[in-house]
């Protein structure tokens, strides 16, 4: 079992999931049970699954949890685009988003060849 708190991966995608939580706060009520949630449920998968998969006891289990984070980690990416084509959100704010979760991808698919490579 690892401690999910000390894992770079873990922090900077919860912090991710913060700053869509503040940001969706701007999104029309109307969508709130529609993208809103959407993009708030993704972007909190991705931390919650890096957690939750910690907590296994072997390093496949914890494996097909990374994967999980990281298809929740692509639905982030695509949402942000409809939503910034939706013009909810600028191109000034989507484009550091759009990095971040990139990075946050990346992280996920390093991390989880290091944990695959060591099973």
């Amino acid at each position: 079992m690892r401690d999910f708190k000390k894992l770079m991966v873990w922090e900077r995608s919860h912090k991710f999931a913060l700053v869509i939580y503040r940001l969706t706060k701007q999104f029309p009520k109307e969508e709130l049970y529609g993208i809103t949630s959407q993009i708030r449920r993704a972007a909190t998968s991705i931390p919650t699954n890096i957690a939750e998969g910690s907590g296994k006891n072997t390093s496949k289990d914890f494996s097909r949890y990374l994967s999980i984070a990281s298809g929740s980690a692509s639905e982030v990416e695509y949402l942000l685009i409809l939503v910034k084509e939706l013009e909810f959100i600028s191109e000034k704010d989507f484009q550091p988003l759009d990095t971040e979760i990139n990075e946050i991808k990346k992280m996920l698919n390093s991390f989880q060849i290091k944990i695959n490579a060591n099973s």
